[in-house]
């Protein structure tokens, strides 16, 4: 099977769209020898930051000396993003090779989502690969997401906030019942969630599950006093979170304080408040997609750059909370240029122009047709910051030429499911 073969296979597993539950995700893993027995997890779940407590995690287990795999969703340009060991995401051929082992393997009659899929190709190669620890992300919620059928040694839970609800329920209280659907009997749990429903939801079911809950607040983040590579105060929030969970694991994991320093020091994590120089301006990559999201951005906007009002380059998706993001980034914005995204779900440029209209927004708005010409109508500009969506940011990094282009359209296999759709 060669690369563009396995990502053809994957593309047509979207038709499945999203199904509940753990069985087919079990049977799958255990036509391939289950592999994640053999494998240590740190399970992480949460509505926003999840994605920066995993980097922020495997980098303080990597400054450990550890060999690390790292799940998460989605990609932003190519799909071996979601797979990688040491950071290093999995290759090509590698690819290709375990689709192909993975489809000639799946018992007759099982029909696995494309998600639930690439859980057990993740599962093979870092089996294959031998790590010492995997971070590994949910897709979707968590209780029937298909990561949760490993046993973790510690689950870690995020901020929880308003987003799928269609999918996680209405409500605070409920979407946090699914999060903390990954707590498993005696195994430690660490939350930076902050609201109380979601404190109280994730409290009860650590009790009765007798397991020791870890709550992060202001007061760990006060605590931290070593540099964190990526800006903005939610995501010190995020630092503290992966250095008291690296913490808690060094019965198993032993790791420094130098080593956590050193390990938050340096993370990497795209399209996350990254900020880079293009010519005479300064660029900035932000891939929010709820209001929660877009009220950190906001904040680290301010204190990052106080008193800018940079050029804001947005796309959207119409299944999050568009309408509401786009009235806070009103507020801040020196012009607009709006863009589709490459989706079925995108809403149009004209609709955000119009919208942003009806929100008496007095700054100038471009329409422009795709994001790489949203690249070059903010090119001149000597501020610009881009967010709205993380798919969008994928598209910016390949018109902005720091991302090879993808293969195809490997940014389209984000858009699987009928409904479980992971970022934004």
């Amino acid at each position: 099977m060669t690369y563009a073969e396995a990502l053809a296979h994957l593309q047509s597993l979207r038709q499945f769209g999203f199904q509940p539950g753990l069985e087919t995700t079990r049977q799958l893993a255990a036509a391939v020898g289950s592999p994640q027995d053999g494998l240590r997890f740190i399970h992480v779940a949460g509505t926003n930051g999840k994605g920066s407590t995993c980097a922020f995690i495997e980098s303080i287990q990597r400054a450990a000396g550890r060999r690390t795999g790292l799940y998460t969703s989605p990609h932003l340009v190519r799909f071996g993003e979601r797979i990688q060991v040491d950071r290093r995401p999995i290759p090509d051929i590698d690819l290709a090779r375990l689709v192909a082992r993975l489809r000639s393997v799946t018992p007759a009659g099982l029909e696995p989502t494309f998600f639930e899929f690439t859980t057990i190709v993740a599962l093979m190669w870092f089996a294959e690969q031998n790590v010492d620890v995997v971070v590994w992300e949910t897709g979707l919620g968590g209780r029937l997401d298909a990561t949760n059928i490993v046993e973790p040694i510690v689950s870690v839970i995020t901020s929880v906030g308003l987003d799928h609800q269609q999918v996680l329920g209405g409500t605070i209280g409920e979407i946090a019942t699914e999060k903390a659907g990954i707590i498993k009997p005696g195994i430690p749990v660490v939350t930076s969630a902050d609201a109380s429903d979601a404190l109280a939801v994730i409290g009860h079911r650590a009790k009765e599950l007798d397991c020791h809950c870890v709550v992060v607040g202001a007061s760990a983040v006060g605590r931290l006093s070593t540099p964190v590579s990526l800006a903005g105060p939610h995501q010190r929030l995020n630092a503290a979170t992966a250095a008291a969970t690296c913490r808690l694991l060094r019965t198993f994991l032993p790791v420094s304080d130098e080593q956590i320093a050193g390990g938050l020091a340096r993370t990497v994590w795209a399209g996350r408040m990254q900020r880079l120089q293009r010519g005479p301006g300064t660029w900035l990559l932000d891939g929010a997609h709820n209001p929660d999201g877009i009220a950190a951005f906001r904040r680290t906007l301010g204190e990052e750059f106080p008193g800018s009002h940079p050029t804001l380059v947005v796309g959207m998706l119409r299944d999050k909370a568009w309408k509401e993001m786009l009235a806070e980034l009103a507020k801040v914005a020196g012009r607009f240029v709006v863009s589709p995204v490459a989706s079925s779900r995108t809403v149009g440029a004209e609709e955000l122009r119009d919208t942003l209209k009806e929100l008496r927004c007095n700054r100038p708005v471009r329409v422009v047709g795709s994001a790489a010409e949203a690249v070059k109508a903010a090119s001149a500009d000597p501020f610009v910051a881009v967010t709205g969506s993380l798919y969008f940011i994928g598209e910016v990094m390949e018109g902005l030429g720091i991302e090879p282009g993808a293969s195809g359209d490997e940014r389209g296999l984000n858009e699987w499911g009928g409904g479980n759709r992971t970022g934004g």
